[in-house]
């Protein structure tokens, strides 16, 4: 009798762990799914958007217009997808340094794609076609807001990627380490840059690079859990 009642609480025990891992796992996953998802459908609308051009045009102008409404579901998708993933990996680690931040700093870019969607930014060089050629030069206060979207959200990954890259010093992993710290300098390098020329090229590739980051940290997370 006195060996049932141990031996029950040890089974549910048991249970209610692996429930936990799967879905711990499931939030991981989302982190591996986001990246791909938001590039793959703003390259997709980027090349079929009438009047739209990635050597002149960033590709949040592609929230606007007609169709606009399929890049402002893509920004949604992602940040709703990145928080997710923000639950998993504070789930996920559970000893060393960035427990705490890693995880808030996620949940920043996550609410900063969330913003990107919720805030459109003005019509400007001429897209969606028929608008003036021009930047406005007052801009609207959700084209502010959607900036403020834009900068939490890359501010967020750098610092996350620093984090990171502590986090795996300190446990003795120099590659990882060596990769989170290129990609803090190199995604936020080539989004603040001043230069107008090539910016929408820019952008583009700094979100190319960092969510190619947040999707390998996932990945090793996802498998190592």
């Amino acid at each position: 009798m006195r060996q049932d009642v141990v031996t029950a609480p040890s089974g549910t025990s048991r249970i209610a762990g692996a429930e936990s891992a799967t879905r711990t796992r499931a939030l991981l996953l989302c982190g591996v799914v986001a990246g791909p998802l938001f590039m793959a459908l703003a390259a997709i609308q980027a090349f079929t958007r009438e009047g739209f051009d990635l050597g002149r045009h960033p590709i949040s102008l592609l929230t606007i217009g007609d169709l606009g409404w399929i890049q402002i579901g893509n920004f949604l998708v992602a940040g709703a997808l990145v928080l997710a993933f923000a639950v998993g990996v504070r789930r996920a680690l559970d000893r060393g340094p960035g427990r705490t931040w890693g995880p808030v700093l996620l949940g920043g870019l996550g609410l900063g794609l969330i913003a990107a969607g919720l805030f459109t930014p003005d019509a400007s060089l001429g897209f969606p076609p028929g608008t003036p050629d021009v930047i406005p030069e007052d801009l609207s206060w959700h084209a502010l807001a959607h900036g403020v979207g834009f900068t939490l959200a890359f501010v967020s990954l750098t610092v996350a990627c620093l984090v990171f890259a502590r986090r795996d010093v300190a446990l003795g992993r120099p590659g990882p380490a060596a990769y989170s710290v290129a990609t803090a300098v190199v995604a936020l390098g080539l989004s603040m840059w001043p230069d107008r020329d090539g910016a929408s090229i820019r952008y583009f590739v700094a979100a190319l690079i960092a969510f190619a980051w947040t999707t390998a940290v996932a990945a090793r997370l996802h498998r190592s859990g």
